[in-house]
């Protein structure tokens, strides 16, 4: 047995009924939520996938519900070049801000970095927007420190290197707030990844530090085209990679048979849950099926495992769906039923999003007039009940 697998050994510590545990009760102080301004007119230009308004939208959405209060909601800073530094080299930290500047990339940077391509392109807050996030990912480990719950839905960006951007991530937020949260001396924190593409870059940053267990569930056969079930990183990652079609039914059973045993085994201080919302059906760059309540449920029951939790976004490219859900998280978050129906107000924000896909120029009329997706249960499938045993 290697020193790895004996932290992730079954432990009577944490009794199993943590699967059921209401997150504001581990929490020392209310809920806190970190957006801002930024986001709200920053797009990484027409035709690209984030070219939708995102966390402005979900703010907005959870302030018209009145989930969102001026008392919980916090502006987040821009990340200082020695915090971003933490993880990413110096010299691609100077190419991503001068980019900015400049407005442009020679091919040299390009080739060496990865920036000014279709995929990470130059637009006019490409250093601010993600050193933004990055820095919301610092403060919230630091508001956590002595317990508590942070949300920051900007700080999912899991794909970044320490001298490449990829995957539409400029700077790794993920891998800087667990850093912040290991400088604060702990020694188990769980990382979760929900979204429909494999963490990567959060698995690789801490593939040899047994102070971290990655854990990620994404589609088989998707970009990145890494994080087989085999894969483990050392023993300190699981990785399981989800047929198509997945749903809500085998997103609660990973959950309860793979995902909470191996929490129970590692006795997490903290967890950081990604919450990408491309996973969801109604989102264009995956073939999953889950419905936002699916997503909600599995916030609510990892958000309950530690007594310092960060829940951040990730991806999701359907401005409807990912302002829905992303709302609906900060109100499970904070103890209250988003299976609602939107005030007024809600459903103004709704009504007044775009979209310039083919499904936004004719969209359904419950994107504007309900919050929670109706429930996609099934049945869970063998290849869905193989991946389990093998990633135990």
């Amino acid at each position: 047995m290697k020193p790895s697998d004996a932290i992730l050994a079954p432990s009577p510590a944490v009794p199993r009924s943590a699967a059921a545990a209401v997150p504001c009760s581990t929490a020392a102080r209310a809920p806190l939520f970190l957006g801002g301004e930024i986001y709200r007119h920053s797009s990484y230009g027409r035709k690209h996938p984030l070219s939708i308004p995102r966390v402005s939208a979900a703010t907005d959405l959870a302030r018209a519900m009145g989930w969102l209060t001026d008392a919980a909601y916090r502006d987040s800073p821009l990340a200082t070049v020695e915090q971003l530094a933490r993880f990413h080299d110096p010299d691609y930290i100077a190419a991503v801000a001068g980019a900015e500047a400049a407005q442009r990339v020679d091919p040299e940077t390009v080739l060496r970095f990865n920036i000014g391509k279709l995929e990470n392109p130059v637009f006019p807050e490409m250093y601010r927007r993600p050193a933004t996030a990055a820095g919301a990912a610092v403060l919230a480990a630091d508001l956590v420190r002595d317990g508590g719950i942070v949300y920051s839905p900007a700080s999912g960006t899991h794909h970044a290197r320490p001298g490449r951007a990829s995957g539409f991530c400029f700077f790794n937020a993920p891998v800087l707030g667990i850093l912040a949260l290991l400088d604060q001396g702990l020694e188990r924190i769980l990382y979760v990844d929900l979204d429909a593409h494999h963490g990567d870059g959060v698995q690789d940053a801490f593939q040899h530090d047994a102070r971290v267990l990655t854990i990620s569930i994404h589609e088989a056969g998707r970009w990145p085209f890494t994080g087989r079930v085999e894969d483990r990183a050392g023993g300190m990652a699981r990785n399981l990679p989800v047929p198509a079609g997945f749903n809500d039914s085998e997103l609660a059973f990973l959950l309860e048979t793979v995902v909470l045993p191996l929490a129970d085994g590692f006795r997490p201080q903290a967890v950081m849950v990604q919450s990408g919302a491309d996973a969801l059906a109604d989102d264009p760059l995956s073939r999953l099926s889950l419905s936002n309540r699916a997503l909600w449920h599995a916030v609510g029951v990892l958000a309950g495992l530690a007594p310092r939790t960060l829940i951040v976004g990730g991806g999701g490219y359907n401005p409807w769906s990912v302002a829905r859900c992303w709302a609906g998280i900060w109100a499970v978050l904070t103890g209250r039923d988003p299976a609602v129906a939107p005030t007024g107000a809600a459903e103004s924000v709704l009504r007044a999003l775009r979209w310039d896909h083919r499904e936004g120029r004719n969209p359904p009329e419950h994107w504007f007039t309900t919050l929670a997706d109706a429930p996609n249960t099934g049945p869970v499938r063998d290849e869905v009940r193989r991946l389990a045993a093998l990633a135990r």
